[in-house]
């Protein structure tokens, strides 16, 4: 099967997973959203979105993308990724159109990466709140990221 794995990233960790789950998909493209020139859907037998969460929201151009593509996504297998410290909630719900959400045949909430050297004062603010940290934190969850891939294999 081959796959499309589109990502959005702030620090990396999106980044991150959908190289993970390219490695276990097989034949898998992988695609970062704010590259632009996306390859056309049709080309691909299966796809996957990811995105970092940031304040209960995805990136635009993951919104965007999606938007444009609600009825061409729905036609193949998708899954749908999130990457963050959050507990898993409804942020797809939030972010996502509903045909979307409800046509994906995976979800995951798959953990995320802090570098305090990378972030400005108040993400280090926030993130010191959020999760207790200070420094560099990576919580990306291969056992999460197993279970994505083997429901993506389902189909």
């Amino acid at each position: 099967m081959k796959t499309l794995i589109l990502y959005a990233s702030k620090y990396g960790a999106a980044k991150e997973i959908a190289k993970r789950i390219a490695d276990k998909m097989g034949e898998a493209a992988l695609w970062d959203l704010k590259q632009g020139n996306i390859p056309p859907l049709s080309d691909f037998d299966c796809v996957i979105i990811g995105s970092s969460v940031y304040a209960g929201g995805i990136h635009k151009e993951v919104k965007v993308f999606v938007s444009k593509n609600v009825d061409k996504l729905c036609e193949k297998p998708l899954g749908l990724f999130l990457s963050g410290f959050a507990e898993e909630g409804s942020y797809y719900e939030k972010n996502f159109p509903p045909k979307v959400v409800q046509a994906a045949k995976a979800k995951g909430f798959l953990g995320g990466i802090f570098d305090s050297k990378k972030a400005n004062v108040f993400e280090r603010f926030i993130i010191k709140i959020v999760i207790k940290k200070t420094d560099y934190v990576d919580s990306i969850d291969n056992e999460k990221i197993d279970v994505f891939v083997n429901e993506m294999k389902k189909f």
